[in-house]
């Protein structure tokens, strides 16, 4: 299934044969102190950055009807917030996975956005369109 929104997303965890619980990592674009003026240039055009990790949650995509739901939700928390990476955990004999079961992938998803590893995920932007990275 081809991926193109947030919608997409919720469709494609909702039809898997284990049910999933999906784990969420907001993550800011951030500039270091020393970037040139073309990394500037660019962060300004929302094309780079470095992204950090400032948030993340899981949840069952029952629990999610929509995008605006998410950013509602997220928005009530306070922080500032430029894109969403979603992975899903899976469970297994048809029982969902716990908080608790999600508590570790999530870390480790957090770890791999912070190292630059982010082929295995799906990032949104705030109005729950997915993003490319090229």
């Amino acid at each position: 299934m081809d991926i193109a929104e947030f919608a997409d997303l919720l469709a494609a965890a909702k039809a898997q044969p284990e049910p999933q619980r999906l784990l969420l990592v907001f993550v800011s674009a951030e500039l270091p102190e020393d970037a040139t003026a073309e990394e500037r240039q660019r962060h300004a055009e929302n094309q780079g950055g470095s992204l950090k990790p400032v948030l993340c949650v899981d949840k069952l995509p029952d629990e999610l009807l929509d995008f605006a739901g998410l950013l509602a939700e997220s928005s009530r928390t306070g922080v500032a917030w430029d894109l969403v990476f979603a992975a899903g955990l899976a469970g297994r004999a048809g029982m969902v996975p716990s908080s608790d079961e999600a508590e570790q992938p999530l870390k480790m998803m957090v770890g791999a956005i912070e190292a630059g590893s982010i082929g295995n995920f799906i990032a949104f932007d705030r109005t729950g369109q997915a993003v490319s990275f090229y």
